[in-house]
């Protein structure tokens, strides 16, 4: 095999990659010495010299001569005079012999396993720069094209034809894709696994949302407008915090756009994800407030060093507050950093409603206890929160809380 063709096919990967001359130099004569190595034993006395861009190839051997009856004849580093001098016939003892070694002189194999050597060295570097590109991008958006869908994945291809793997668990719920689509997504996880680089994608986390709103409003992407927190039931709900540096700007409305016209686009992306934003303010009273938009609250208990709001509201506002499978007021937990409790005002209590007391003889007074720890005082605001929910925030087992929204549905057949 010619020398040069190895040569040159690794200087154009170089090229392509950027690698600088010197490391390319490097790894071309590491492939080399490899080679001299395997069949004199050592490179000490070799000099590799290549140059990438013609392709050209020398390696030259040095040897001391020294006398044809020396005991040193078998040194790596002599020669006897007798074959020194077939080489120059004016060769005399102690001088320096350098000669050329031909790539032909290693044989078939030796240089087919240096060209083996040399691919393989070009896969590790692909994967060590493919790490290095993507590890310092942890969080920023990538729009990447599908190429294979898998039951557990779906391998998306960047623009380099590097492949990316977004799994299952961070897809949204509705999503569907087919090969050959345009997939945007957050890049998430950066690691190394067996030598190879494992880039995980993301579409439900807080932060991909984020980068949506970076994209398409103009405000944020100027830093006019700075995005404090996000919180997601990917596919579902959403809250995002927004703060202006400009008061003359509101960033509710900039974000939301006329008639919803900048947030259009972030919901269909999101499969229609009900994004609710928010002004956010260091006012943790009135942060709190808007979180639970859109109920309107009417007065709150914050209890700091627990990380516990109680929060009391007119009957009509407590289910717009806990929302649908109680995520309303579960992502509003999350945005401030607490647990919230929802109460109805005693004033205003429905008479249509039924405290959870009047169900003393049916229900154990300890199981009452605990629904009113986290503000439930009466069956429709049980009712309001599924299962789930319940068991989440209360530490009632599952059986248990089912029996009680059993016995609590029968007292409004």
């Amino acid at each position: 095999m010619d020398s040069g063709i190895l040569i040159e096919s690794f200087a154009e990967f170089a090229n392509s990659k950027n690698i600088d001359r010197p490391t390319m130099i490097s790894v071309l004569e590491e492939v080399f010495r490899t080679m001299i190595r395997k069949k004199y034993g050592t490179d000490d006395n070799f000099d590799v010299i290549i140059n990438p861009e013609s392709g050209d190839l020398e390696m030259w051997r040095t040897r001391e001569i020294v006398d044809d009856n020396s005991e040193d004849i078998w040194d790596y580093n002599k020669i006897p005079l007798a074959e020194a001098r077939k080489i120059q016939g004016d060769f005399e003892v102690g001088e320096e012999v350098a000669e050329e070694v031909k790539l032909i002189e290693f044989g078939r194999r030796l240089v087919q396993t240096a060209r083996q050597t040399l691919i393989q060295k070009i896969k590790d570097m692909e994967k060590e720069i493919m790490f290095e590109k993507y590890k310092d991008q942890v969080g920023e958006m990538i729009t990447g094209e599908v190429y294979q869908t898998l039951r557990h994945e779906v391998i998306i291809v960047d623009p380099e034809g590097n492949e990316l793997s977004l799994p299952r668990n961070e897809q949204i719920s509705k999503d569907r894709f087919r090969k050959g689509e345009s997939v945007k997504s957050v890049i998430h996880k950066v690691e190394m696994n067996n030598g190879s680089p494992k880039i995980t994608l993301s579409r439900t986390s807080p932060v991909f949302l984020e980068r949506l709103f970076e994209v398409e409003i103009p405000e944020i992407y100027d830093g006019i407008i700075s995005v404090r927190r996000v919180v997601r039931e990917p596919g579902e709900r959403a809250k995002v915090a927004v703060e202006s540096y400009d008061d003359r700007i509101d960033p509710v409305g900039a974000c939301v756009g006329m008639k919803g016209s900048r947030i259009h686009s972030i919901v269909r992306e999101l499969g229609n994800e009900n994004i609710d934003v928010i002004n956010y303010t260091d006012n943790l009273e009135l942060l709190i407030s808007r979180a639970l938009s859109p109920a309107k609250v009417s007065s709150m208990q914050i209890d700091r060093d627990a990380k516990r709001v109680s929060v009391f509201l007119k009957p009509d506002q407590v289910s717009l507050a806990i929302g649908k499978g109680g995520q309303n007021i579960k992502l509003a937990g999350k945005l401030v950093g607490m647990e919230i409790d929802v109460f109805r005002d005693v004033e205003e209590q429905n008479d249509e409603d039924v405290d959870l007391t009047e169900f003393s003889d049916e229900i154990d007074e300890w199981i009452i206890s605990e629904l009113h720890k986290i503000g439930l005082d009466t069956a429709k605001s049980v009712l309001a929160l599924n299962r789930d929910e319940l068991v989440r925030r209360t530490d009632l087992e599952e059986a248990t809380v089912e029996e009680v929204l059993e016995i609590l549905r029968k007292e409004f057949e």
